[in-house]
């Protein structure tokens, strides 16, 4: 049995190699353990905002439809005030006292469905603003999922091709993915608009 010097050499070489990156999968563990969590507090959160977001949405378009229905009885009501109005010119002295309470009774009704109509487009519009204050956050959550899973896919490269500097990369947007999921958690105003448009 030969001894090859080369391989006793190389056999020397690699375990301070090794030891030199036995911190790497370690860290690469508790890394991905620490984003993997905060990405699922985050989506609580998240599921939470796009509830709200729903129900907005549905509010906001059951009270333009009563805008619209209120809008109809309103057009109608001016209708038949118009037309209470000409025929009460024709009328006879008797008949006046009724197209009179008829004209009063719709005059009422088509001011009652004006401001009535004007309150829900009041909600409405209330109803649109709550959504796009939700949708912000909600923006915010959806950059940190794809910035943590970024990170994530990154880390596991690192992992696999014991490469230090990619796992110093996978931070980079780990900790912007983090700052995003605070910023939802807190409301805070963090909105990076132009990456924003660009992904939606």
């Amino acid at each position: 049995m030969e001894i090859d010097p080369l391989e006793l050499l190389e056999s020397a070489k690699a375990p301070p190699e090794k030891a030199r990156l036995a911190w790497l999968n370690p860290a690469v563990a508790i890394t991905v353990a620490l984003l993997a969590t905060f990405m699922g507090i985050c989506k609580v959160k998240d599921d939470n905002i796009v509830q709200g977001m729903q129900a907005a949405q549905a509010d906001k378009i059951d009270h333009w439809a009563f805008y619209q229905a209120r809008n109809l009885r309103e057009e109608i009501a001016k209708a038949t005030l118009v037309q209470l109005k000409i025929q009460a010119l024709a009328a006879t002295a008797a008949q006046q006292p009724l197209y009179e309470e008829q004209i009063n009774s719709y005059a009422t009704l088509a001011k009652e469905q004006a401001a009535k109509k004007e309150e829900l487009k009041a909600q409405a519009e209330a109803d649109q603003k709550t959504y796009d204050a939700l949708n912000f956050r909600d923006d915010q959550f959806d950059l940190s999922d794809a910035s943590i899973a970024i990170a994530i896919a990154l880390l596991a490269v690192a992992s696999l091709t014991q490469l230090p500097w990619l796992f110093a990369i996978a931070l980079v947007p780990a900790v912007f993915g983090m700052a995003m999921g605070v910023a939802g958690l807190a409301g805070l105003g963090l909105h990076p608009q132009t990456l924003i448009r660009l992904l939606s």
